[in-house]
């Protein structure tokens, strides 16, 4: 028999599961063509020098399909997440978009570019909390790397269905703020 879920691994657990029933519903691709409206305006607004993006996984917004749709967005240099194991760090490799991509320590799909460190980062949320706190998968990886780099503008990638009540969600202190989350309802309160 395995152990009960921590509250914050239960919270995760449940947010995700309610995503994947919310990305086969009929509502789904309104709510998808909101969310690249407004995240495209936010970043044209922004006017990143390079743009960290992710790639989606588990049902999360696909924010590179929706800002390659967009000419603005898809001119500006772009970057990857690279997680490593050990020690469990992360750092943004230059992707070019004509180059194979490769898998990061972690599985997940990432480029074989240079280091760099872009100014402007989208972050996925499994769900946020006002103050501009996240709550995500649980490594770490995020909230290590923007520790190392406070002067980057952070955007938070999220479903308004996620928000999280004070009863529900209180920081830790490892967790840093972001920037701003958007929604498909555009930049949460």
């Amino acid at each position: 028999m395995s152990a009960p879920l921590s509250p914050r691994a239960e919270l995760r657990r449940a947010l995700r599961e309610r995503r994947q029933q919310f990305a086969l519903s009929a509502d789904y691709a309104a709510a998808e063509a909101a969310l690249a409206r407004h995240l495209t305006q936010v970043i044209t607004q922004l006017e990143p020098q390079c743009l960290g993006l992710y790639v989606s996984i588990r049902s999360e917004f696909n924010a590179v399909v929706a800002l390659a749709a967009d000419a603005y967005c898809d001119q500006l240099p772009w970057a990857l997440p690279f997680c490593r194991r050990e020690p469990r760090e992360m750092d943004y490799r230059q992707w070019d978009r004509s180059a194979t991509m490769v898998p990061d320590e972690c599985g997940i799909a990432s480029a074989a570019g240079p280091v760099v460190v872009p100014d402007v980062v989208l972050v996925p949320c499994v769900g946020y909390a006002a103050g501009g706190y996240r709550l995500g998968y649980g490594g770490g990886y995020f909230d290590r790397y923007l520790a190392k780099h406070p002067h980057l503008t952070t955007v938070g990638v999220a479903w308004s269905f996620t928000e999280l009540g004070a009863e529900q969600f209180s920081p830790q202190p490892h967790d840093i703020p972001l920037t701003l989350i958007v929604t498909e309802r555009g930049v949460a309160p």
